[in-house]
């Protein structure tokens, strides 16, 4: 079913407890649909986020807060009381400040490609990105999506597994060029959580050769969650940033798991 809440497109899928799925930067609903099948059982909503997708239009300028917001405002519409909340990249910060801001609605964290917040130097990079997009448009995209597909994926994703390469490049090229360069604004601005706070059980999944969210710098995120009543941190092999893409079946597996042990 789609819903279309405050112009920002919202698809649920199936029945049970319900599991909210928050995309990244360049990313949609579609970010998730590899890890449908390990999501059967469940009530499954996958929003667009404002900026992003089909909810490019949604809103003015967007920063983290407002999508959290966003976010929490769609549960209301949908009569959600208690999620378990999956977040990739960008949807990993939002994740972590609706679960600070919003204890009880927030079941479990399941992050991929998790950050708290860029540094300096990857700030400075996003806000570049965004300008591109805004003032070159559709060949900027273009620009971008090929950049990001070299560095944002494993080498071997990029050898071996080529419809993985081309959903990362047409999430990328689909995206509205100001849209995309407000969701840049947001994130290269995107303050850390109170994550000291957050006591939902936690799992963070990265990448071997993720050079946004990095195995070390992961671990050192995993740190900061010292009230999370668990936590679990695991590396794919030979996967880069766009976790659930390049590395389904291993997320499905992990995330499987770990709802299972939240009952």
């Amino acid at each position: 079913m789609l819903h279309v809440i405050d112009r920002i497109a919202v698809e649920e899928d199936g029945e049970g407890e319900a599991i909210l799925c928050l995309h990244g930067l360049g990313g949609d609903s579609n970010t998730w649909t590899p890890l449908m099948p390990a999501l059967a059982g469940y009530r499954v909503i996958r929003p667009d986020l404002p900026g992003s997708g089909r909810s490019a239009s949604a809103g003015g300028a967007l920063t983290i807060e407002k999508l959290a917001q966003a976010v929490h405002a769609i549960c209301i519409r949908l009569d959600v009381s208690r999620a378990h909340v999956l977040g990739h990249s960008m949807g990993t910060i939002v994740a972590q400040h609706l679960a600070a801001a919003q204890p009880h609605l927030v079941r479990s964290l399941a992050l991929f490609g998790p950050l708290i917040a860029p540094n300096d130097t990857a700030r400075a990079g996003i806000r570049a990105r965004g300008e591109k997009a805004r003032h070159e448009g559709l060949r900027g995209m273009h620009e971008i999506a090929l950049a990001l597909v070299n560095a944002a994926t494993s080498s071997d994703t990029r050898q071996r597994q080529p419809v993985a390469v081309a959903f990362v490049r047409e999430s990328l090229m689909r995206q509205d060029p100001e849209g995309y360069a407000r969701s840049c604004e947001a994130l290269a601005a995107a303050q850390a959580a109170a994550v000291e706070r957050i006591t939902a059980p936690t799992m963070l999944v990265t990448g071997d050769e993720d050079g946004v969210a990095p195995p070390q710098a992961v671990r050192t995120m995993a740190e900061r969650f010292v009230q999370a009543a668990s936590l679990r941190s695991v590396v794919l092999n030979r996967c880069g940033h766009w976790t659930p893409i390049e590395r389904a079946e291993d997320c499905a597996r992990e995330l499987r798991a770990f709802l299972a042990a939240q009952h």
